[in-house]
C-alpha cells in the first residue's frame, strides 16, 4: 500500500507509524522530542484516507484541540497505518512552507491560530505529560536523534542540489532544486549527485 506525504508517495505496510515513514524517507516533519509526543511538532493534516489510520488515541485527544481534530489534524508519532487504500497527508512544516511561499502575510494569522489551539489544550496537555512515566536516558537519546535528523534536513536544504546528467556528457544543471527547498525529492537528487561525483573521481 502507498501513502502520500507532502505530495511524495511511499510504500508502507500495516502498523507503520506516520512519523517513522516520514523520517525514513527524509520528509520534513517536526520531531524534536524523537517521537515521544512531547514537542507536538509532528502535526500532519489528513487530506484523504483518515478511515485507514488508527483511531484517535487518548493522548491525541488530550493534545489536539477540537478545531484541529475537525480539520483532520493528527500527531504523526501517535498515528499508524491500519488499512489499505489511498492516504494523503501534509505536515505542519510543509503547510507553513507553502504559506510562506504563496502568501507570507498570512503567516502571522496562521501562527496565532496554532498558538491559540495549543493554548486551549495546555492544562490537559500538562496533566497528560505529568502522568507519564518516561525512561529518561531513552528520551534523551530520542531527542538527540530527532534533533540530528532535523539538522541534516536543514543542511541538505541549504546546499543547492543538481539534476542528473541528462545529456550524458558530464555536465550538470540546477533546474530541479533551489537553496532552502526542503523535500525528499531534492535530498534524493543531492545524494545521487554526490554518488555520481564520487564515481567520476574514482574513474
Amino acid at each position: 500500500m502507498n501513502i502520500s506525504i507532502n505530495n511524495h508517495s511511499y510504500e508502507v505496510k500495516k502498523g507503520d507509524r506516520l512519523l517513522d515513514i516520514a523520517r525514513k524517507n527524509h520528509e520534513h516533519i517536526g520531531y524534536f522530542c524523537g517521537g515521544n509526543s512531547i514537542c507536538q511538532t509532528c502535526y500532519v493534516k489528513v487530506l484523504e484516507g483518515s478511515e485507514l489510520l488508527s483511531p484517535l488515541s487518548v493522548e491525541e485527544k488530550a493534545l489536539l484541540s477540537e478545531t484541529l481534530i475537525r480539520e483532520g489534524t493528527r500527531m504523526a508519532c501517535l498515528t499508524t497505518v491500519e488499512g489499505e487504500g489511498t492516504i494523503r497527508v501534509v505536515s505542519l512544516v510543509e503547510e507553513v512552507k507553502r504559506v510562506a511561499e504563496t502568501n507570507p502575510l498570512q503567516l502571522t494569522e496562521y501562527a496565532a491560530k496554532m498558538g491559540w489551539e495549543s493554548l486551549v489544550k495546555f492544562p490537559e496537555t500538562m496533566r497528560l505529560q505529568g502522568s507519564r512515566d518516561f525512561d529518561l536516558w531513552q528520551l534523551i537519546a530520542d531527542v538527540i536523534s530527532g534533533i540530528g535528523d532535523a539538522l541534516r534536513l536543514i543542511a541538505n536544504a541549504l546546499v543547492p542540489s543538481w539534476s542528473d546528467d541528462s545529456a550524458g556528457d558530464g555536465t550538470k544543471s540546477s533546474e530541479a532544486c533551489k537553496p532552502l527547498q526542503m523535500s525528499a525529492y531534492c535530498n534524493d537528487k543531492a545524494e545521487k549527485s554526490s554518488s555520481l561525483e564520487r564515481e567520476h573521481i574514482a574513474a
